[in-house]
């Protein structure tokens, strides 16, 4: 691995292989295959009572990019054609989030079971599942309880349901609450964008500017209701030894302590997985250091090709 990036395995899925794929990535790079793909789609799809904006490129291998809690679909913009040069992408916003619906008061829901329909509305059985953040914990949970519709997991700045979240952070998130609590989603807003979680993303200045407009078009709806879903039981920290597929987890240097904990929670109760720190990036990896998290993530599915 490249200086700054430290691996260690709370499994094995082959090495040699995962290197090898590497350098085939790399290979693929000097061969100038394209960079994106003509395959394109997008819509608005009907799932368990509610709509799920989506996007798709590329033919292939499904893999399905999930995204953090109060952006969209669009933090994938530097991974969504580079991968569709190989694989067929799927990206779409969470009810609640960016085009999608919103959550119906008092009707539960499952976003394990969104996604889960939204592979099959779109004709795929299982997929590749990567997700960043608040998208990881959806990931998970859909590992655990629909396990043959995930071929492997790429978690990025992984949350993991029932984590018992520590004093620090839940002082730091209390100007996101209090606002909130007071109905004003503005200042809501303010106070997450300005939380310390972003403090690495905002010394890039376009990034803060692509956080902000995402942020800027969030519904705010989380802000202001009892979120009704339906989380997995017994609580997915409690279960991930009963993950059994090829996990990749990724978590940034410069992340909270309580991320970089749950990081190697997952590394460590998930018997096929594969722990990488990202040098210098915070809990947006993905976004902070998309090269890097690319050539990882490249690596990663190539080695699971089936």
């Amino acid at each position: 691995m490249t200086a700054g990036a430290r691996q260690r395995g709370g499994g094995d899925f082959p090495r040699r292989r995962f290197l090898a794929a590497a350098g085939a990535v790399a290979l693929a790079g000097c061969a100038g295959l394209p960079a994106t793909s003509p395959a394109r789609a997008s819509g608005l799809a009907s799932v368990n009572g509610t709509r799920l904006y989506y996007e798709t490129a590329g033919a292939g291998e499904p893999v399905v990019l999930l995204h953090a809690f109060t952006l969209d679909a669009r933090m994938w913009d530097e991974h969504f054609d580079a991968l569709a040069a190989r694989y067929r992408v799927i990206r779409y916003d969470a009810r609640g989030f960016g085009r999608s619906d919103v959550p119906r008061a008092g009707e539960p829901y499952s976003h394990a079971d969104d996604l889960a329909a939204l592979l099959e509305r779109l004709g795929e059985r299982d997929a590749h599942v990567v997700g960043a953040s608040m998208g990881a914990r959806f990931a998970v949970d859909l590992a655990l309880v629909r396990p043959a519709r995930v071929r492997s997991l790429a978690l990025l700045g992984a949350v993991v349901g029932g984590w018992p979240w520590s004093r620090q952070w839940l002082e730091s998130y209390a100007p996101v609450v209090r606002a909130a609590r007071a109905g004003d989603v503005a200042a809501a807003k303010r106070a997450w964008l300005a939380h310390e979680i972003f403090a690495p993303a905002r010394e890039q200045p376009a990034l803060a500017a692509r956080l902000e407009r995402m942020v800027a078009d969030y519904s705010g709806w989380h802000f202001l209701n009892a979120d009704p879903e339906r989380t997995v039981a017994p609580a997915a920290v409690s279960q991930l030894g009963r993950v059994r597929a090829p996990t990749l987890v990724v978590v940034g240097e410069r992340d909270l302590p309580d991320f970089r904990l749950m990081a190697e929670r997952v590394a460590r109760g998930v018997a096929d997985a594969r722990q990488v720190a990202i040098a210098r990036a915070g809990h947006l990896a993905g976004m902070e250091a998309p090269a890097r998290v690319r050539e990882l993530l490249e690596a990663f599915l190539g080695a699971q090709a089936t």
